[in-house]
């Protein structure tokens, strides 16, 4: 019988964390198959506070996270497929954007290369819905254990809102998936992300609120996983005038912008 550590275990499977320290004691495994099972669960619950890895890659591919809130049906998903035709695979349906529950599923089948998620969900009973009705991830504006417990739950990555280290620090701990740092303009953008990346390196933050087309490359450049966009993308201008390909355009070029950070 041969006998693997926590510490094997991670190596011959999770390689990228290696980096992380195992605990000194072994456990009995007949084979490696049964190891890897009987442990993957584990090694999850130790060493991730969010065992949804495939959601991080998908923000290390893609990057950009288009978010959209609109008060009319026809409108948010014209926003959503001009994004989705200029390149945009992650988007954001707000929860209190029109009739948001009808027009996710209904996105989902229309753009089956991008994941649809929705944000704005400030409860418990919100996020069942939104849940029920496919989303692929749930954004908060704020962090609430037992909501993002819920996501745990299903499996649905839930990205939590918050602003201070503290904030940040409780949500990542609480279970998010990532944390949205929101309203980031107010911290003084992308030098405040800049100082917290030297303590809370570890944690993926998404920052939202100031995001633009021009900074960001820039905000991923600092240590974003990646950064959630909304007025910035969808103008008021193009909106009013119904000028779905002037948005398209423009994720076109945002995601050019920001190519060199993807997949990396």
């Amino acid at each position: 019988m041969k006998y693997y550590s926590l510490r094997e275990h991670l190596t011959f499977t999770n390689p990228e964390k290696r980096r992380r320290e195992a605990p000194p004691f072994l456990w009995v495994c007949k084979n490696k198959a049964l190891c890897h099972d009987l442990w993957q669960s584990i090694a999850n619950a130790i060493f991730c506070k969010n065992p949804v890895n495939p959601w991080l890659s998908l923000l290390q591919q893609h990057r950009i996270i288009a978010i959209i809130r609109a008060d009319n049906i026809g409108t948010a998903r014209e926003m959503a497929l001009a994004a989705a035709a200029g390149g945009i695979k992650l988007i954001e349906i707000a929860w209190n954007t029109d009739r948001a529950e009808s027009l996710i599923p209904k996105l989902q089948q229309e753009l089956p290369d991008c994941k649809i998620g929705t944000g704005t969900i400030l409860d418990v009973d919100s996020a069942e819905r939104a849940i029920a009705c496919g989303c692929s991830f749930l954004f908060t504006p704020h962090t609430n254990p037992e909501l993002i417990a819920k996501g745990v739950e299903h499996n649905i990555p839930v990205i939590a809102g918050a602003l201070t280290p503290t904030e940040i620090i409780t949500a990542w701990q609480s279970g998010a998936a990532a944390v949205k740092v929101f309203p980031i303009k107010v911290m003084g953008g992308i030098d405040y992300l800049k100082c917290l990346q030297p303590v809370l390196r570890d944690i993926p933050l998404i920052p939202t609120g100031g995001i633009t087309i021009q900074n960001a490359d820039q905000f991923l450049a600092a240590g974003a996983i990646a950064v959630g966009i909304s007025s910035h993308l969808f103008s008021t201008e193009a909106i009013a005038d119904d000028d779905w390909t002037a948005i398209t355009l423009r994720s076109q070029t945002l995601i050019q912008k920001v190519q060199p950070f993807q997949n990396q």
